[in-house]
């Protein structure tokens, strides 16, 4: 490395001695270290100096050696870094290679993790599996259950029919042995010896029997002297009271009189036979208000529109009524005169204003709708008068004419116009509550005034709890209508044949499936065929509903078996209560059906038209499919296209399309109503062109037809026919009906509202009522919209149903959607936000309406707007109107698609019931709070919840109690709702103290013999059914059938009393003309409807003063004479003027005898009765020949073997016992006995009365055996109905009282004495 000494200058040259830095002594030498960067600057430094000594000496010497130390520096240096260097790349190394082991940790740890995840999503994905699986498994067991039940059901009800084939089998095997056994007793009576084998010594003379004088009495007033066949509960005989009621040209004593064993609903029913008596006015749910007015009482028209036009909109919305005024402005007086003709015969009351003066523009209307009246409805004349000025002749006499001989209310009025106006308004008000409403005006005051103690809904009078809506009710029965009018039957007689096989086919056989495209004339056929039965067969009950559009109230399966289920409750007099759980509901349908058929004189058939359009119809319509009762049929109509595939291996009856023929007959009816007469060139291409399915369709003839006729009146046909025949189908074809019926409308704005109007009534649920629309739409005139309608309806685009515009048909439905909503669904939810918010504006006014509780909910559900269709539900007045009229199934459908359960459900109800109970202050808030607690509490009892349903009950019950009195009737219904829930809940103590207490408080309040006693009878004695107590229970039926029967003479059910009365007022105007044979019809028929009413005094007068008429029109010999001879002398029956009753219905049979064939109805209606009152009188010997007579008639007209035969038979029979003939009796019985046995099978009640007889014959005979055998046999036949009809099983220690009284009359004491004897 070197020493100092080789880098510095010798001593004493006048350099400066470098010391080492390091201690060194000068000049010794030293290791330089590593870090030298010190002495270099040193160095380099003393260089510089040395330098600037010696220029030039020094450094080329020294060179070399500064050469050096610059390496020796770079050495070190490098040296230096290599090692740090070396440092840093070994603490680098170190540091990746610990990284790398970290990484790799890190991977086997996410490996593992990794591996764990998969497990666990492995584990996830398996558990997630198995619930799955768990809950399939779990649906599957539920279905299979419910498919063991139906199953289960099913093969109950095979083994029934089995079980009655089977005994018919055996029956003939006793019956061929009995023929054997005869025949060997004949052989050894002839001394022939015959050896049996088996044969065994008997001695009769051993059986034990009771003494004759002991029982005879029991026998004879158990059977023979109650006469089961003639007045017992389980009628023998179709037993009519009381008058025969003209059917117009249909004369046929039927349902109408048959008071004691069907009900109202049959007398209504029959009412709707009579469609040339009874018009459009009288069945619609329109209040229709037509004013006439001259210019000067336009003051008055306008102010009674404006300020009185609502609150009589009011009074009609409060008895669930629209209220619609018909005014057309006197400038239009020459226009629309077949519109203003058509609203006339449609109107309710017509109202004439008048002051001096009367256009003769009016005139034909003043003469339409005041002198032309013939169904009676009420007419009112205002006329203004003023001091000195006298009214024209013909004001005078208009007014003159009408006040004679229609006896129309006319009001004189002295004064301004406004108190005209007035007063006008109170006499309208009058005329709608009592002669429109049919009740008297005290009570629809109680409605006004909110007392809602006399405004108990009828059902509750009728059904007890039952909830019922009349609006569907009465939409059936004018879809009924609508269905049969036709003008030509399009040769229907084929089918009637088909139909007619059915119901006399041997039992079981699936439904008749009648088939055919759209409009093909299905309900054509089906009306017209139920009302040939309802002529020709009046002991067959027809149930019948008519589909509507899909998606409307008609077509809700749930509804509909619910109002299936009503009829046959109302049918069979039993009263009890029914589920409306729509699951339950059709379960329990079949169980119904079988009661009624068991107790059913008759066949029963149930027509379902359209049920293809019913939502999931194969699901709620299952019951179809089950073996049926054996005098029950059924007869679906449905689409080819739309039709189930299961349902189509049923017998089919498929409609073809019309021949030429028929075509032509039906253009041709269409034309001849219009005055219109075709060329041959135009029938020729008519005829061509009606050769496809589509186009020989009856409802696209029917709209050929019409158009047609639309044309000939305008002279323009054969444009109209070339442009119907570019249509090749009936939805075109409307669409051209569409096009032409908007080009008659005079400018756009017309035009405009048509369009609005068809959208509106497209998109609602059920239709739109006209004030609707008049309200919806203020441009709306109300000629533009009535002359509107009219034209639509004329051309079977819109109809009414319930008061409510609708499509006539399906297709009509299809061609507004095709023609008018092409945007889809952007317009659809246009206009259905239009009718919310028209609906919701009437809530906000506290008007809730069942027209605003049907569509609104329904309206936000289309939408999909759950939020406020919740705040809608929760409206507790509108989920009241659903509820209370039966839409069950419909609200638990909006809280189910809310998201709600049951029990949230009601937390919520009852959460809303607790915030309106504190804003209710007066006693009237509070008795409407009470209704709308027991409400909830019935609602919750039908969804199960019985323990949450106690509380809202009990709350109603407190407040009734307090509001109104504890001894109200209200708090007697309070009462009896909440035994209805403990009932349920199997608390019968409870339950049997609660229905004493209503039993009380009811009795107090109506009397002993009101309905209202019947129901709470009804309640008691299914409560003691549930507790074996049978004999209890079948006293309280009996007693409550009583009252019943009672009732529905003195009032009868929903709206029929009202309707009668209405009826009864009308046919008074028109009795005052002069002598015609349809004067003296319509006198009768207003007998007839007073005899209904139990009103016999005045029913007497118009009777008589029928048969006085007739007799001086028509003669006293004729047949009509005898129909009036016929009622009189019901009437005196009923009276207990017996003398007078025999007289009459002895020359009653003296003309029919001559006039009539031998097996006519009318007849055996006469000879029947007569025989019975003869009977009555106890003059048997004049009884006997009639009632032979009856078997003869009823032989020749239903057959030998026909159950009608039978019943005749008995009655023959019982007289015969009366007589004390019972040789003669025996074989009747046996006949008797025979035919029922083959009609019913062999448990059937009718079998069970007969073998009674039998018994009773038996024993008189001395064949005790043989009696206590028959008896036996006829106990088990009454303990099965009764089971039947309980619906429950009785255990064995609890026998009925049936079998207590036989072992008590056959007890071995009274065998005992015989054997010792």
């Amino acid at each position: 490395m070197g020493t100092a000494s080789s880098l510095v200058s010798p001593a004493g040259t006048g350099g400066e001695v470098i010391e080492d830095a390091y201690g060194g002594g000068g000049g010794e030498a030293c290791e330089i270290p590593v870090e030298v960067k010190p002495k270099a600057r040193l160095l380099r430094s003393s260089f510089r100096r040395v330098g600037a000594s010696r220029p030039g000496g020094l450094i080329g010497a020294s060179f070399k050696s500064t050469a050096s130390v610059q390496e020796l520096e770079c050495m070190a240096e490098y040296e230096r870094l290599k090692k740090e260097y070396e440092i840093f790349r070994v603490s680098k190394n170190n540091e990746v290679a610990s990284m790398v082991k970290k990484e790799a940790k890190l991977d086997l740890e996410n490996k593992r993790l990794r591996a764990e995840l998969q497990a666990l999503q492995k584990t996830y994905q398996k558990i997630l599996r198995e619930k799955e699986s768990a809950l399939e498994a779990k649906y599957q067991a539920m279905e299979r259950a419910a498919t063991f039940e139906h199953d289960r059901d099913r093969v109950k009800r095979q083994f029934k029919i089995f079980r009655e084939t089977k005994e018919n089998e055996i029956q003939d095997l006793l019956r061929a042995k009995r023929e054997l056994e005869t025949k060997l007793q004949r052989l050894q009576a002839q001394g022939i010896q015959v050896f049996d084998p088996e044969e065994s010594d008997s001695d009769d003379n051993c059986t034990e029997v009771t003494a004759t004088g002991a029982q005879s009495e029991y026998w004879t007033g158990g059977v023979l002297g109650s006469e089961p066949s003639m007045g017992s509960m389980m009628q023998l005989q179709q037993s009519f009271r009381g008058p025969e009621f003209a059917h117009s040209s249909i004369d046929v004593e039927g349902p109408f009189a048959n008071i004691n064993r069907d009900d109202w609903d049959a007398a209504i029913a029959t009412l709707l036979q009579v469609t040339p008596l009874f018009s459009h006015s009288l069945w619609s749910n329109t209040v229709r208000c037509y004013l006439i007015n001259t210019d000067e009482t336009q003051p008055e028209v306008d102010i009674f529109i404006r300020n009185y036009s609502p609150k009589l909109q009011r009074i009609c919305e409060t008895m669930g009524y629209f209220f619609q005024v018909v005014h057309f402005p006197v400038e239009n007086g020459n226009h629309f005169q077949a519109v203003r003709k058509w609203e006339i015969e449609k109107s309710s009351l017509v109202i004439l204003f008048i002051h001096l003066t009367l256009p003769s523009c009016l005139l034909e209307d003043c003469e339409e709708a005041l002198l032309k009246n013939p169904e009676g409805k009420p007419r009112l004349i205002y006329r203004r008068i003023e001091d000195g000025k006298v009214s024209l002749d013909p004001v005078q006499q208009l007014t003159e004419q009408v006040c004679y001989v229609n006896k129309a209310k006319l009001i004189d009025h002295m004064g301004g116009v406004e108190e005209g106006a007035y007063e006008t308004y109170n006499c309208v008000e009058k005329i709608i509550k009592q002669d429109i409403f049919g009740c008297e005006s005290t009570e629809v005051e109680g409605k006004d005034l909110g007392n809602k103690e006399e405004s108990t809904a009828p059902e509750e009078e009728v059904f007890g709890d039952v909830l019922w809506d009349a609006h569907d009710e009465q939409e059936q029965m004018e879809a009924f209508q609508q269905a049969s009018n036709s003008t030509c039957e399009l040769g229907f007689e084929k089918y009637y044949e088909r139909l007619n096989d059915l119901v006399t086919a041997p039992a079981p056989i699936p439904p008749l499936l009648v088939s055919g495209g759209p409009g093909s004339g299905k309900s054509l056929l089906l009306s017209k065929w139920i009302q040939l039965q309802q002529k020709h067969s009046p002991n067959t009950l027809i149930l019948y509903h008519f589909v509507g559009r899909p998606m409307s109230a008609s077509s809700e399966s749930a509804l509909i078996i619910k109002r299936l289920t009503l009829k046959l409750m109302q049918h069979s007099w039993l009263v009890s209560p029914l589920t409306l759980d729509p699951a339950k509901l059709l379960e329990e349908f079949p169980r119904w059906l079988e009661k009624l058929s068991a107790r059913h004189q008759g066949s029963i058939i149930i027509i379902i038209d359209s049920i293809d359009q019913i939502q999931q119809a194969e699901k709620h319509m299952k019951w179809l499919i089950d073996p049926l009762p054996v005098n029950v049929r059924v007869i679906v109509s449905v689409n080819v296209e739309t039709c189930p595939q299961a349902w189509r291996l049923w017998p089919t009856l498929h409609l073809e399309p019309l021949n030429s023929k028929d075509v032509k007959c039906l253009i041709s009816a269409e034309c001849s109503c219009a005055d219109v007469k075709l060329t041959k060139e135009q029938e020729k291409k008519l005829e061509k062109h009606c050769r496809s399915a589509t186009t020989c369709n009856a409802l696209y003839v029917t709209l050929l037809g019409k158009m047609i006729a639309c044309a000939g009146s305008a002279g323009n046909i054969d444009e109209i026919l070339q442009q119907c025949f570019q249509c090749q189908d009936t939805v075109s074809l409307y669409g051209l009906v569409l096009r032409s019926v908007q080009e008659s409308m005079l400018n756009d704005k017309d035009k405009h509202l048509m369009r609005e109007v068809l959208c509106l009534i497209s998109v609602s649920h059920n239709g739109v009522s006209e004030s609707e629309l008049m309200e919806l739409y203020p441009e709306l005139s109300c000629a533009m919209l009535a002359s509107l309608v009219h034209s639509l309806h004329k051309m079977c685009m819109l109809t009414y149903g319930c008061g409510l515009l609708k499509f006539q048909h399906l297709q009509a439905w299809e061609t507004v959607r095709l023609e008018y909503i092409e945007e889809g669904q952007n317009i659809i939810s246009t206009y259905r936000e239009k009718l919310i918010d028209y609906f919701t504006m009437q809530l906000s006014q506290g008007r809730v309406t069942w027209r605003s509780a049907d569509e609104l909910p329904w309206l936000f559900q289309q939408q999909g707007n759950k939020q406020k269709l919740h705040k809608c539900l929760l409206n507790l007045f509108v989920s009241q109107n659903l509820y209370k009229r039966g839409h069950f199934a419909e609200l638990l459908s909006y809280w189910q698609l809310v998201g709600k359960d049951k029990s949230s459900m009601a937390a919520e109800y009852f959460d809303s019931l607790k915030q309106y109970e504190k804003s209710c202050e007066g006693e009237e808030s509070m008795i409407c709070l009470a209704d709308l607690y027991e409400t909830l509490g019935r609602f919750l009892k039908d969804l199960g919840l019985l323990s949450q349903a106690v509380a809202p009950l009990q709350r109603s019950l407190e407040i009734r109690e307090t509001a109104l009195d504890p001894d109200h009737p209200r708090v007697a219904q309070s009462l009896h709702q909440l035994a209805g829930v403990y009932v349920q809940w199997k608390k019968f103590g409870n339950a049997e103290q609660l229905y004493k207490q209503a039993l009380e408080i009811s009795e107090n309040a109506y009397g002993a013999e009101h309905p209202r006693i019947a129901r709470e009878l009804d309640a008691l004695a299914t409560l003691y059914q549930k507790q074996n107590k049978y004999e209890q229970a079948e006293q309280l039926r009996k007693k409550s059938f009583k009252m019943r029967q009672k009732a529905a003479r003195r009032k009868g059910n929903l709206f029929g009393f009202a309707l009668l009365r209405q009826r009864a007022l009308q046919l008074e105007e028109l009795t005052l003309g002069k002598d015609t044979p349809d004067n003296a019809r319509t006198l009768n028929e207003l007998g007839v409807l007073y005899y209904l009413q139990n009103n016999l005094e005045t029913a007497e007068l118009f009777l008589k003063r029928s048969l006085e008429m007739r007799e001086r029109v028509l003669g006293p010999d004729h047949s009509d004479c005898a129909q009036s001879l016929n009622n009189l002398a019901a009437l005196y029956n009923e009276k207990k003027h017996y003398d007078k009753a025999e007289e009459l219905y002895e020359r009653a049979l003296e003309i029919r005898r001559r006039a009539l064939a031998p097996d006519h109805p009318s007849l055996a209606y006469t000879v029947k009765h007569l025989a019975v009152l003869y009977k009555k009188l106890g003059k048997l010997d004049k009884a006997v020949p009639l009632y032979e007579l009856a078997v003869e008639i009823r032989q020749k007209s239903f057959g030998p073997k026909h159950p009608s035969v039978a019943t005749a038979l008995v009655n023959l029979a019982v007289l015969y016992c009366q007589m004390k003939k019972h040789i003669e009796a025996l074989p009747l019985y046996e006949c008797a006995l025979k035919i029922y046995e083959d009609s019913f099978g062999h448990m059937h009640p009718r079998v069970g009365e007969t073998l009674k007889n039998l018994a009773v014959l038996s024993y008189e005979g001395g064949d005790f055996e043989k009696a206590a055998e028959l008896y036996k046999r006829a106990m088990e036949i009454k303990e099965a109905e009764t089971l039947l009809i309980g619906g429950k099983a009785a255990s064995r220690p609890s026998s009925s009282g049936d079998t207590f009284s036989l072992r008590s009359t056959l007890s071995p004491n009274v065998f005992l004495d015989h054997g010792q004897r």
